[in-house]
């Protein structure tokens, strides 16, 4: 009997033991905001070592190539880090960049010269808006902290590159994207890849011309009313 009692006594001690971890465990699941993330910018990660390689290979000015080296080891650093969280989280990544990506990386495989140059400052311009959008996101949105900690780290590495490119695209004489600025105009995700979001201000602006009163269709012509038939 006492044997079966110190045997019910270290099953409960077990249980017990175990609850606290089971629960940590449970704490640490990421969001749908968190585990999209992760995934994302592995996918940037990816799509700008290659990138950078690219430049390296086929640019043609000095800077293109250096800003090339730099984002490979820069964004190699950050995907290590990348990797280490997701693994942690049990989050799955995927193993190349997205069909878009793999596009841009393809079209400027068949540039050369300035026409390269050009085409690399844009797309990479393109992609690190989209790369601090959907970080500032993650850091505005997210719940698991680990993952809002590596996008902090992230956003001012991102923020740089764009500094750079924007400085280069300027020697280029190449158009900067109007949210490059500052990046915050569209914190609502990756989904913008026209980073000129400025001019979607008027969504529904076709709607003003015609509020519903049939008196704005003369807007200049209000002398022709008095009608002076009195006389």
């Amino acid at each position: 009997m006492l044997g079966i009692k110190r045997l019910g006594l270290l099953a409960a001690m077990v249980v017990v033991g175990l609850a606290p971890a089971a629960a940590a465990q449970a704490a640490a699941q990421p969001s749908t905001q968190d585990t999209q993330y992760l995934q994302a910018l592995h996918q940037i990660n990816l799509f700008e070592i290659n990138m950078g390689n690219l430049a390296q290979q086929k640019g043609q000015n000095a800077e293109v190539k250096d800003l090339g080296k730099q984002f490979v080891t820069d964004h190699t650093q950050l995907d290590d880090s990348v990797k280490s969280t997701a693994q942690q989280l049990n989050v799955q990544l995927p193993n190349s960049p997205t069909t878009d990506q793999q596009n841009v990386i393809n079209q400027l495989n068949n540039l050369s010269g300035a026409d390269f140059d050009k085409a690399w400052v844009t797309a990479e311009l393109n992609s690190h808006v989209q790369a601090i959008q959907a970080t500032q996101t993650e850091i505005s949105q997210g719940s698991e902290q680990s993952v809002i900690t590596l996008a902090q780290d992230a956003l001012p590495v991102l923020q740089a590159h764009l500094d750079a490119l924007t400085s280069l695209a300027q020697t280029l004489g190449i158009p900067v994207p109007q949210t490059s600025a500052s990046g915050t105009p569209g914190p609502g995700g990756t989904s913008t890849p026209a980073p000129g979001g400025t001019e979607s201000p008027a969504p529904g602006g076709t709607e003003s011309p015609a509020p519903g009163t049939t008196e704005t269709p003369a807007p200049g012509t209000t002398e022709e009313t008095p009608a002076p038939s009195q006389s």
